[in-house]
């Protein structure tokens, strides 16, 4: 922006001063713009976070429940953070808040869930394919492995989702998320024979 001074005959051109951001103050992200928009009562802006990150919820329960359970539990756990959204001090620490709040529901259905016998998420029934039947034995592989390499796992094999996109939507960085999927696709390669293990 420029300011035009007449001094005399003289025509004087001044470069006016551009507000600068002090470090502290940063522009906030379209998903923080949502949580906030959430929290004054759009149910749209609601609606949108659940579009952006019902993925991420959805392969953190599936790395610690019973697949059948994950459907009714991410509704749960989005009803929790819309019952709970004005405790949340930080809108772009939304993705982690979400995520932390899923592996609470899966632990609470794990208290709360006392089967006398164990059903493993590998039975088949007669009419179970055979590419479902690998799919759940690799689910049931990957159930087993550290918590890291399992939910990262599952958000990339399973949702589909990218390293950036589990980077951005569960607040991990970018370098945490290529070391664990790349430490985790070594170990399930090695548990299903396809690398010899070391």
């Amino acid at each position: 922006m420029y300011e035009i001074e007449m001094t005399g005959d003289l025509l004087l051109v001044v470069k006016q001063p551009q507000p600068v951001l002090a470090p502290s103050e940063s522009v906030p992200s379209p998903e923080s713009l949502l949580v906030d928009a959430a929290r004054r009562g759009d149910q749209g802006a609601f609606g949108r976070l659940y579009d952006l990150y019902s993925r991420m919820v959805h392969g953190i329960l599936l790395a610690r429940v019973p697949w059948h359970e994950v459907d009714d539990l991410v509704q749960d756990v989005f009803l929790q953070a819309l019952r709970n959204l004005h405790t949340l001090r930080n809108s772009g620490a939304f993705g982690g808040w979400l995520g932390m709040i899923a592996r609470n529901r899966a632990m609470d259905f794990h208290r709360r869930t006392r089967e006398n016998e164990e059903l493993t998420d590998n039975i088949s029934t007669p009419n179970t394919s055979e590419a479902e039947a690998e799919a759940a034995a690799v689910l049931s592989i990957i159930k087993e492995m550290p918590e890291a390499y399992r939910e990262t796992l599952i958000l990339r094999l399973v949702e589909g989702m990218t390293g950036p996109e589990i980077a951005s939507r569960t607040g991990l960085t970018a370098a945490s998320v290529r070391v664990n999927l790349h430490r985790g696709m070594k170990l399930l390669r090695e548990k299903l024979g396809m690398e010899e293990s070391i």
